[in-house]
């Protein structure tokens, strides 16, 4: 399955909330979600506008797990892949698979402020500019656990975005379970997080768990 390089505006839309899945642009006015009237704020294509049966049990786990997918920017493959050892590890899975997705470097790297959408994230670590405890990684995929060090390779460190982002991370509050040093352009994973700890939209894990339980 090929990556989604559409309009992503049209993925809240289509969820019918906000994905936060253009940075700033999410927080303000320019948003779909809040400039469009509510009555317009149907589903995008042709019959967006006719889906109003009510969804049967499926269609509502399907939505669900639809819902996380497109807010990590995980394709489906390596979501169930996350699933599998999210049901592998004890407690409660739908805890556990946001722990791990909240545990990609790609989301580290977004949650730490050096970007402001996880699609940007991801480019970044593409592009070879952070290191996981002194080695470069470029995998996005990757799981950091406690103690690892994120930083800003010493060759990016130079780059015009990173030099004018410094300030950018002043400004910026991390979450609990990791600290960031904008001096040094990295930041450090205390603990993975808790359910309570993961700040995400109203998801229901319980429904993703259902779906692919089924």
């Amino acid at each position: 399955m090929a990556r989604y390089t559409g309009p992503v505006c049209r993925l809240c839309r289509r969820e019918g909330m906000k994905l936060y899945l253009k940075g700033a642009r999410c927080e303000g006015p320019k948003c779909p979600i809040v400039k469009r009237q509510p009555a317009k704020n149907f589903p995008p294509g042709q019959h967006g506008q006719r889906r109003t049966r009510r969804p049967s049990e499926f269609g509502l786990q399907l939505r669900e797990k639809q819902k996380v997918r497109r807010f990590y920017g995980v394709m489906e493959s390596q979501f169930h892949k996350h699933f599998v050892e999210a049901e592998r590890r004890g407690g409660v899975t739908g805890d556990n698979l946001l722990q791990i997705l909240e545990s990609r470097l790609d989301n580290v790297v977004y949650r730490m402020g050096f970007a402001d959408s996880r699609r940007q994230a991801r480019q970044l670590v593409r592009h070879g500019h952070f290191t996981v405890n002194g080695r470069k990684t470029n995998i996005p995929s990757f799981l950091v656990k406690p103690g690892d060090v994120v930083a800003v390779r010493t060759q990016s460190r130079g780059r015009e975005y990173f030099t004018d982002y410094s300030e950018v991370l002043n400004t910026r509050r991390a979450p609990d379970w990791m600290t960031v040093d904008s001096n040094t352009l990295s930041g450090r994973v205390l603990n993975l997080p808790a359910r309570d700890q993961i700040e995400v939209p109203a998801f229901n894990e319980a429904l993703v768990v259902e779906h692919y339980s089924r």
